[in-house]
């Protein structure tokens, strides 16, 4: 399957599905949201590919939401507003929900919902010199998509605290040691280092890999819906509170 923004390429068991905008540092607009969530779906029935890589493009995996995409603020009626909000909600859903084993390769950089697309996924291979970032909160804004309880599955509440309370970057290595990728891999090898895990699960015996996730995500991710099911609508309260105005002003002249 290609489309404008998506690409998925399959090798014997292993797919590689690449994002690309071609511009604005692969940041998500709405087309985008919904392209890999249709991606997502398919891989539902695919029963020959076993593990897929996920990745941006070659300098920034993402740089979150594209504040620019006219589609992200056109008025709609109510219902349709909160629809779009949780789009990417169900976008991270789709990948966490994939029967495949899902590797993210992050080149350059994953800010926002760049993260939390990667967190979908059941391991991450970083490169040396790219960086993790959650903006949100220095914005006025939660983090949603789900990612928050996704977090501190992964690295505890206290470390989802720091990541996200003080916005700063995470370094390739804080990220491993702190347990939030899998491996940290040269500039320009993330999707290569990312095939050879893929590979590697994807060797083992199918239908027992399937039944393995499934059973971890479910112990793992049992609190997760009932403690982000309203993350969206969160968002959309957090956005109007005067404090969070004034850090989006501050933000977009440059003191942010």
């Amino acid at each position: 399957m290609t489309t404008k923004a998506v690409s998925v390429e399959r090798d014997g068991k292993v797919a590689v599905v690449r994002f690309d905008r071609g511009g604005s540092l692969n940041a998500f607009n709405q087309e985008l949201i919904l392209e890999l969530t249709a991606v997502a779906k398919e891989f539902q029935e695919d029963l020959e590919t076993q593990a897929v890589v996920l990745t941006g493009a070659a300098n920034s995996f993402s740089a979150g939401i594209d504040l620019k995409d006219r589609a992200t603020w056109e008025p709609l009626d109510d219902v349709a507003q909160r629809s779009r909000f949780y789009r990417g909600v169900r976008l991270c859903a789709a990948w966490e929900a994939m029967p495949q084993v899902t590797v993210a390769a992050i080149e350059g950089m994953a800010v926002g919902a760049g993260v939390a697309l990667a967190l979908a996924c059941d391991w991450r291979v970083m490169a040396r010199n790219a960086f993790l970032y959650v903006p949100e909160v220095k914005i006025g804004l939660n983090l949603q998509w789900g990612a928050l309880p996704r977090l501190i599955t992964l690295v505890g509440p206290a470390r989802a605290k720091r990541i996200v309370l003080l916005c700063e970057r995470m370094n390739a290595g804080q990220a491993l040691d702190w347990g939030l990728i899998e491996e940290a891999a040269d500039d320009g090898t993330a999707v290569a280092a990312a095939r050879e895990l893929a590979e590697a699960a994807a060797a083992m015996p199918a239908a027992t890999v399937r039944m393995v996730k499934e059973a971890v995500n479910a112990t793992a991710n049992a609190l997760h819906g009932a403690t982000s099911f309203a993350d969206a609508d969160q968002s959309q309260l957090t956005r109007s509170f005067s404090d969070a105005l004034a850090a989006r002003e501050a933000f977009g002249q440059g003191s942010g």
